[in-house]
């Protein structure tokens, strides 16, 4: 029986079909553990490279496959389970949306291989210095969301207006004449205690904040205080008490 769990692990192996294969083998071990004294070094040896294999697979199908960010699943996946935690725990958690500033122009101008160089500088830019926890996900096209568990609202302005500043302060020319790049952060932070507010409608809140910051003239982090929409860093400076009047904040 043994032999048949571990020739059945070799099919499936062969297959990529990693899980089950593993599931076969560790059958395999545990019947011939329980008949022998000594397990064969190499059964040992297989059931261990199916396990890293298992999970290298686990990790690459979590991954966008262009800027080795996580995926949309996995977003989706960790997300609810955070949502879930920072109801019990009251820490608070962020999410913020990320769109790049007239992305469309950079593809018509330099083309999309060019585009899909400039995402995956920007993935690198965003996941410099992320607090413990926090993780970079791509939502779809050229927007991101940087997910921030265990933090105070105002450290979370901190993190994406940080990453805001290293984005535009790149030396893009170095990739090309005349290229500048420049990205528009809505924060939508919840404390947790008191209300279980989903994912769902944590992202719906950034994007509305992401609006925020696109009609106040982009390269912006807009965030909320109280019912007020703020914006941080120089894009605060930059909108005078009327302007948002007039842009309806």
């Amino acid at each position: 029986m043994a032999e048949l769990h571990e020739s059945i692990a070799r099919l499936l192996a062969s297959r990529g079909q990693w899980r089950q294969a593993y599931h076969h083998l560790r059958s395999a071990l545990d019947m011939m553990s329980s008949d022998k004294p000594a397990v064969p070094e190499q059964l040992r040896s297989e059931v261990e490279l199916l396990r890293k294999e298992h999970a290298k697979a686990r990790e690459e199908s979590l991954r966008d496959s262009l800027t080795a960010s996580y995926n949309r699943r996995y977003l989706d996946e960790r997300l609810a389970d955070l949502v879930t935690e920072n109801s019990m725990t009251g820490e608070g958690m962020a999410v913020a949306l990320i769109d790049l500033d007239w992305f469309k122009l950079v593809n018509d101008t330099y083309g999309h291989l060019f585009g899909d160089r400039v995402l995956q500088r920007v993935v690198d830019l965003l996941q410099e210095a992320l607090p413990d926890g926090a993780f970079c996900a791509r939502y779809g096209g050229e927007e991101f969301v940087l997910v921030l568990p265990h933090i105070l609202p105002n450290s979370a302005v901190q993190v994406c207006e940080a990453a805001r500043q290293r984005v535009e302060h790149f030396p893009w020319e170095t990739m090309a004449p005349g290229l500048g790049v420049t990205i528009s952060i809505g924060i939508a932070h919840e404390q947790g205690i008191g209300g279980h507010v989903s994912g769902e409608q944590q992202l719906i809140s950034a994007d509305a904040l992401l609006y925020a910051a696109k009609r106040a003239g982009r390269n912006a982090v807009a965030y909320r205080k109280g019912a007020e929409i703020r914006l941080a860093g120089a894009a605060g400076e930059r909108v005078t008490e009327a302007g948002r009047r007039a842009a309806g904040y």
